[in-house]
């Protein structure tokens, strides 16, 4: 499921926002000011932004430009109070990669946020952490031990990890978003399958940490 994090501090434009989000499939999560963005951003949890430029600590465009350092393809969409050319210009010219002007219209921000989805997926063609990359074309995996071909369950499960380094997923998490079950079925088949993992690309490549699920470092 596809996860969208918003950074908004108004509490009913926020509630709003989430209701039809969470309506039309997304996964949502809220924060309400720049400094909880900027770390939320950073978790690798969220595969698009929805950006308040009013935001208090840290606004906006400061967060913007401060994630855009580390994080150059994750797709954000500016929210902005005006439609003042400038400002506009301001923002996309600092990393944002569109924008949607108050009052919001939610019919239009679903179907901005749609587009900018399927451009990201259109585009991208690698996932690299650490000394793992995936060719998302090829559906292969690069590893110090060589190039390997993975089954679809196997390939999936390590592009979840690899687009969430450094964080601990637990099993439950896995076996919702990889393999699409809200409870798990099967107590160790995500055991099972990091498993395979370890055998195809090394022992080393995914941590577990112990009571809590997995982790793969970059």
């Amino acid at each position: 499921m596809t996860s969208i994090l918003i950074a908004e501090d108004d509490d009913r434009l926020a509630a709003l926002m989430m209701r039809a989000l969470t309506d039309a499939g997304f996964r949502v999560e809220r924060v309400a000011d720049g400094g909880a963005a900027r770390a939320a951003m950073r978790s690798g949890r969220f595969d698009l932004v929805l950006l308040d430029v009013g935001l208090p600590v840290m606004n906006g465009l400061e967060v913007l430009a401060d994630v855009r350092r580390t994080l150059p393809e994750l797709p954000i969409l500016l929210v902005t109070a005006d439609n003042v050319p400038a400002h506009i210009v301001g923002g996309l010219n600092t990393g944002a990669d569109d924008y949607i002007t108050k009052p919001i219209r939610f019919d239009e921000l679903l179907a901005r946020i749609n587009a900018r989805l399927r451009t990201a997926r259109a585009t991208e063609t690698r996932l690299s952490v650490g000394r793992i990359t995936l060719d998302l074309v090829a559906r292969t995996v690069s590893s110090p031990i060589g190039i390997v071909d993975l089954p679809t369950r196997e390939f999936e499960l390590l592009e979840y990890f690899l687009r969430r380094p450094n964080r601990v997923i637990g099993r439950s998490e896995l076996m919702r978003e990889v393999w699409g079950y809200e409870t798990a079925r099967s107590s160790n088949v995500v055991d099972v399958y990091v498993g395979y993992l370890r055998q195809k690309l090394g022992p080393s490549i995914i941590e577990t940490v112990r009571g809590e699920g997995y982790r793969v470092r970059d």
